[in-house]
Formats: C-alpha cells, sequence, structure tokens
C-alpha cells in the first residue's frame, strides 16, 4: 500500500475509533459537571456521585441487574460447558444438526422474537402452576438462554483444539473418563468457561429489549431504569452511572480477553 493510501485508512481509522469512543469519554467527563444541564460544563464538582450513592431506586436497580447477571452467567456457563463439550466431542447422533442449530439461534435470533415467545410461555406456566410471577428467576432464566450460546461457541472452539492425548494419558495411567475430565480437561478448560461467564455477565447487564418482556412490574433493572429516566429528561446521575457501568463492563471485558490469552498460550505451551 502508498503513503497516500496508508494517510487515507488511517484517517478513517481515528474517525471512525472517533466517532465510537468520544461519546463514551464525554460521558465519563461530564459525571464531573457541577451543573445540572449534561451539554453545559460548569466546573469540576463530584455533587452527582455523591446524589447517586442516595439514590436507593437506580441503586436498587443497579444490584438487581447485578444479581441477575450472576445468576444468568453462572446457569449460561454450566449450559453452554454442556452443550460446547456435545458439539465438539460427541459422535454424530441423530439431530445434532438441529441440536446445533438451535444452540447458536439465540444469537441470530431478534431479541424482541425471543422476548415475545418466553413472555408467552411465562404468562402460560403462571396461569398453569400459579407461580409468583415474572422478576428475577423469569429475567435470569431469558439471559442464560442467550447467553448460553455465546459461552457453548467458546468452549466448542477452546475443545476444538484441545490436546486430547493429554486426557489418553491420563486414563492410561488409570483414571476414569469422568477422573480425567475433572483432573485433566476442566482445569485447561476454565479460561474459555470463564471468558464466557464474563461474556455472559456483560450481555446480562446490558440487556434491556428482552428484559422488558420478561420482567414484572417490580423487577425493574438498571437498564430499564436508566431508559425510563432518559425519556423523562437526562439527568447527571445517569452520566455517573454510565461511567460506572462502562468500567464494570471494560474490566470484565479485559480480564476476558487476559484469560483467552492465557487460554491460547497454554495451547501453545501443551504442544
Amino acid at each position: 500500500m502508498s503513503g497516500g493510501g496508508l494517510r487515507l485508512a488511517a484517517t478513517v481509522l481515528v474517525f471512525g475509533y472517533a466517532f465510537l469512543y468520544l461519546p463514551i469519554l464525554l460521558v465519563a467527563v461530564y459525571s464531573f459537571n457541577e451543573s445540572r444541564l449534561v451539554t453545559v460544563w460548569a466546573g469540576f464538582s463530584t455533587r452527582w456521585w455523591t446524589a447517586l450513592w442516595a439514590n436507593e431506586t437506580l441503586l436498587g436497580a443497579a444490584w438487581l441487574s447485578l444479581a441477575i447477571g450472576a445468576l444468568a452467567a453462572s446457569a449460561a456457563s454450566l449450559l453452554g460447558l454442556a452443550a460446547g463439550w456435545v458439539l465438539a466431542r460427541a459422535r454424530p447422533f441423530p439431530g445434532r444438526t438441529a441440536f446445533a442449530t438451535a444452540t447458536i439461534a439465540p444469537m441470530v435470533m431478534p431479541e424482541v422474537v425471543m422476548g415475545i415467545s418466553m413472555l408467552l410461555l411465562f404468562v402460560g406456566l403462571e396461569r398453569a402452576l400459579g407461580g409468583p410471577g415474572r422478576g428475577l428467576v423469569t429475567i435470569a432464566i431469558a439471559h442464560a438462554t442467550l447467553a448460553m450460546a455465546y459461552v457453548a461457541v467458546v468452549v466448542q472452539s477452546r475443545l476444538a483444539e484441545f490436546d486430547r492425548s493429554l486426557e489418553e494419558a491420563a486414563m492410561d495411567l488409570g483414571a476414569t473418563p469422568f477422573t480425567a475430565f475433572r483432573t485433566v480437561t476442566l482445569p485447561l478448560l476454565w479460561p474459555a468457561v470463564a471468558a464466557g461467564w464474563l461474556l455472559a455477565f456483560t450481555l446480562s447487564l446490558d440487556d434491556l429489549i428482552l428484559t422488558q418482556f420478561v420482567a414484572g412490574p417490580q423487577s425493574q433493572t438498571l437498564p430499564m431504569r436508566v431508559y425510563s429516566s432518559v425519556r423523562l429528561g437526562l439527568d447527571p446521575q445517569i452520566n455517573v452511572l454510565g461511567t460506572i457501568v462502562m468500567a464494570v463492563a471494560a474490566s470484565a471485558l479485559i480480564v476476558a480477553s487476559l484469560l483467552t490469552r492465557h487460554r491460547a498460550d497454554g495451547t501453545a505451551e501443551t504442544r
């Protein structure tokens, strides 16, 4: 590529990243704004950070989202681990293509369609069983269903490059298949599972569309609270909350990236 082409590519890249990340940076900067007007800088202040800690409504929604995210990510990790194992290791069986399609479908299916279908399911179960209604559990189930596909893909890709001679060596020494999985495979697989858990947690923490269908009136997650608040006018506390959420999500992505790199390094060492 010529010098002019390199400069053009660099310019496009800079403008692209600025378009993506400059608004996020402005949210963090204006969270320390003295003025109540979110677009007018009036000086540095931490008043809105202090006000947020006294806002029980937003903090309650944040804690609910964290609890749902942890529960959904844990369930998605277990289900994704099992699905990824079947896709990577199981012998061909009738319906394998349908199983693989059903596992990956949540990644490409519109969340509106998933939300409507799950709403009908939960309403039907509520009427048939007389349960407590929609709330934390139904949201966690919906989020786990969505995130399971991502965990399964991560686990399947890790198992595709896994050195099976390590498992065979353990079984040659007298270990049962389950013991070999527990003592050899799972410790080498855990970075992929952990990365999948963090990805599922981030997806759950961020989800709005699916949550609106399966949440009850008393289960307002953080994205739902923020969305309803923004429609009535942007509160400076939203900037503070957005900064905190971005920090949590960025930390999760960084940890997931480090775990993925550790996984790659471990694979290279075993080879």
